[in-house]
């Protein structure tokens, strides 16, 4: 099992812990975390978009011009596709980029994320990560002392100081343990966490899924 240094608020190493290998420790399996990776960022699309066929623009309602006699192709209205300001054949119409994803694929790429990051030595347990007060400065303090610049902190939501003292911070986020998930593991230089949170996650994902 793999022996994680913790840190206090300071940097500094005060003790350690030993978490499961089968959860920090395992086969890191890239392709399905690319596949989990690929459908959190497609489920996030908007699929919003929309254009008109030629039923939906205004206008050309009568025969442009005469069917025979001009020298040219004949057109039945002026919102056919072929013209200008016309409807579009075959356009995008809004639909859902949701991609359905087993939950035991999830939890398998889940531990690769963390498994790798552990490799990296890029997981970092802190003893507490209470604040005495909400003020970014304090939160922004305990990051730099980790030498990074993009961080993710995995808190409980009931740290409320450390919640709102994150919620600023443009390249640093915050995420309760429940809410982890891979594209966020992988996106950030290093995962900072409570030791509480890690035991949690820990035992967590050690359950089989239903």
């Amino acid at each position: 099992m793999p022996n994680f240094d913790v840190y206090n608020k300071e940097g500094q190493k005060v003790s350690e812990v030993t978490l499961s290998d089968d959860i920090f420790g395992s086969e890191v399996k890239q392709h399905t975390m690319w596949l989990v990776v690929k459908a959190q960022l497609a489920g996030r699309r908007a699929g919003t978009h929309k254009v008109q066929t030629r039923a939906e623009v205004r206008g050309g309602g009568r025969k442009p011009f005469k069917q025979k006699g001009t020298g040219g192709a004949r057109q039945g209205s002026i919102r056919a596709a072929q013209h200008v300001g016309g409807g579009m054949a075959f356009g995008p119409k809004p639909r859902s980029y949701a991609q359905a994803i087993p939950k035991r694929q999830k939890r398998v790429a889940l531990i690769s994320a963390l498994s790798l990051r552990a490799n990296e030595k890029k997981i970092v347990l802190v003893d507490d990560l209470t604040l005495p007060e909400i003020k970014t400065r304090l939160m922004v303090g305990i990051i730099n002392n980790f030498k990074t610049k993009k961080a993710l902190v995995i808190e409980s939501r009931e740290n409320t100081n450390l919640v709102l003292s994150t919620r600023n911070l443009e390249k640093h986020k915050w995420l309760p343990p429940e809410a982890i998930n891979v594209y966020d593991v992988l996106n950030h230089d290093i995962v900072i966490m409570n030791v509480n949170v890690a035991k949690e996650l820990d035992s967590r994902l050690a359950r089989p899924v239903r």
